[in-house]
């Protein structure tokens, strides 16, 4: 049964979510304004500054007191302080985690595979997440203890039953991304170079909250990548694991922004061997 405070927060996350689905997607304009971030392969468009800021009056509308921390306009020292937060209580400290367009460079380009991410947390676990993908036309969503879904289906990874390590790693569907940085791609393509011949193949889909829910929805086998942002792994985190996958750092303990792999719990551990002895948790 899920929790009225973490159902409350999630339905605030569906709305601004699809509020933000309307200004992208379905009104999105003929023309916008695209600038560099950290790179000239990082970009950041008009649509995600304005998309974020509607996402972030919808939230104040319902829980003016709450904290949002957002990919496009928060300042660099901001961080949550949800530490004195408690359990579910209604006084309890929320910080939400939005991420008003993951997948730009998809979103610039007009290419499926862009979406809207928005988390709520309290003492430090995210409770209710929500993942809009427009151009597929779903909505993917999870609360702490509650389960994952997209749209109204229950999400849930089936076991592999009889099925040994060696044979569920040469078969696995495994999807990645890459770092802006010139010379951390050259390091990433060496570990995907090795790492290539030892499962099925390799999908490279450009939003790190939808390749989360892709191994929620068993649409890939695993998913691993370093160098991401709390935005970019909350939500997406929060509806991997209620749909049943593992979720944790490529070397070993809880998923950080600044590594993770989620996968089928069948899969996790001879996934992480290998891409621990890869040295993929270090590029």
């Amino acid at each position: 049964m899920t929790d009225p405070l973490y159902a409350e927060l999630l339905q605030v996350a569906k709305d601004a979510a699809a509020a933000a689905v309307d200004l992208i997607h379905t009104n999105r304009p003929a023309s916008f304004r695209v600038d560099d971030k950290s790179s000239a392969t990082d970009h950041v468009t008009e649509m995600d500054t304005a998309s974020e800021r509607l996402i972030r009056s919808v939230i104040a509308g319902a829980r003016p007191s709450d904290r949002v921390i957002g990919e496009e306009d928060q300042p660099a020292q901001d961080h949550p302080c949800s530490a004195d937060a408690s359990g579910s209580d209604e006084s309890a400290a929320v910080t939400w985690w939005v991420d008003p367009i993951d997948g730009t460079t998809n979103y610039v380009y007009d290419h499926p595979g862009y979406n809207v991410s928005i988390a709520a947390e309290i003492d430090g676990r995210t409770v209710a997440a929500v993942v809009a993908d427009p151009t597929h036309g779903r909505v993917y969503s999870a609360t702490l203890g509650g389960g994952a879904y997209c749209d109204d289906r229950r999400l849930h990874l089936a076991p592999s039953t009889g099925v040994s390590d060696n044979s569920i790693l040469a078969t696995a569907l495994v999807a990645t991304g890459f770092a802006y940085s010139a010379e951390r791609r050259r390091l990433q393509g060496r570990v995907l170079a090795e790492l290539l011949p030892r499962i099925r193949d390799i999908r490279r889909m450009g939003a790190a909250a939808l390749d989360l829910c892709s191994v929620a929805a068993g649409r890939v086998d695993a998913y691993y990548e370093v160098g991401l942002a709390m935005w970019d792994l909350a939500a997406g985190e929060l509806i991997a694991t209620e749909a049943g996958a593992r979720v944790a750092t490529i070397d070993g303990g809880p998923a950080r922004p600044t590594s993770v792999l989620a996968a089928h719990p069948d899969l996790f551990d001879p996934l992480q061997a290998v891409l621990s002895e890869l040295g993929a948790g270090r590029v």
